[in-house]
């Protein structure tokens, strides 16, 4: 009897004992469907001096795409995304752009209408997601995701990193979790339809074991629609690069990693959408930790522990 036929987990039609976010948009979208990555051209708060500056001490200047360097808009970097992606795999025909660089929430509610009105009339779009913070959601702002919302889905991803505030201060993140939850209650008083997704990162200097399993709690508890697990990448020209080279950070080692991840899954409800495991950071400038540059091998080795344990996603919750 294969895997696929013993899953006990029942948001999968694979040997995925999680809720996949390819699932979900099957599902939900009723085809496969690829996200297109776009730089609006925004800042983040904690970097232009509104919150904090620097930014993030293992941010090396956003999550912008690497494909769209030196273009002039939104929809050149599109076009060069989805031409990319229909090379690769021609069957997708569905488009996701998502608006990843930095935050993209954090400009004049004129200026966000207009990148809303461009991002949602793209060719192809079915679907549009913006990466931002909860201290970037004035109501006006909300409302505007709410309009988008009655024309497509939408998904908010709202940057936590951690439950907790001590460990926010450390890595300057410039907000706290009380500001997640208060602009998760007002995202869905005004905006109902709106996914919310949630981002953790593990590895996260002076965190243990046991504070990345409280964060997933806390999470669980929030019950956002989405969360994307990260791993915490050491990359060069970053505060935490510096850190790193006197000593003072030790990433964490593939094997805990994993564990962590499968003791995270097993908090988390059954129902809530796993966008991301890991991730890959850029080799060019990756220091540190380099087992993470074969992210295949390492979601292989979350399967097969999640199959060892006999577990899946909401096994532990309570």
């Amino acid at each position: 009897m294969s895997q696929i036929t013993k899953n006990p987990f029942k948001y999968s039609d694979t040997n995925k004992r999680y809720h996949t976010y390819d699932y979900y948009l099957r599902h939900s979208l009723g085809e496969k469907c690829a996200k297109v990555t776009l730089d609006a051209g925004l800042s983040c708060p904690n970097i232009d001096g509104t919150r904090g500056v620097g930014g993030c001490i293992y941010c090396s200047g956003g999550s912008a795409s690497r494909n769209c360097e030196g273009l002039a808009s939104i929809r050149e970097q599109y076009e060069l995304g989805r031409a990319q992606i229909s090379a690769k795999w021609e069957r997708v025909k569905s488009f996701i752009p998502y608006l990843q660089a930095h935050t993209n929430t954090h400009t004049s509610v004129e200026n966000l209408k207009k990148i809303l009105d461009e991002v949602s009339g793209l060719e192809g779009a079915v679907m549009v997601d913006i990466a931002t913070r909860a201290d970037c959601l004035e109501n006006e702002k909300i409302d505007l995701l709410n309009k988008l919302s009655e024309k497509m889905p939408v998904t908010l991803e709202l940057g936590l990193q951690s439950a907790h505030d001590k460990t926010a201060e450390l890595i300057n993140r410039c907000h706290s979790f009380s500001e997640l939850e208060e602009a998760m209650s007002r995202i869905r008083e005004r905006a109902p339809r709106v996914k919310i997704a949630i981002h953790i990162i593990n590895g996260l200097p002076k965190e243990t074991r046991e504070m990345m399993l409280e964060t997933a709690h806390s999470v669980a508890k929030l019950s956002p629609d989405i969360i994307k697990i990260h791993l915490l990448h050491v990359i060069e020209g970053t505060p935490l690069a510096k850190m790193y080279k006197r000593g003072e950070y030790e990433p964490l080692s593939k094997e805990e990693y994993v564990s962590i991840v499968c003791d995270q899954l097993e908090i988390l409800p059954e129902e809530m959408v796993i966008e991301r495991v890991t991730g890959d950071g850029d080799r060019k400038t990756l220091i540190a930790p380099l087992w993470s540059l074969k992210k295949t091998i390492v979601i292989n080795e979350i399967d097969k522990e999640l199959y060892r344990r006999g577990s899946y996603q909401g096994k532990n919750r309570k």
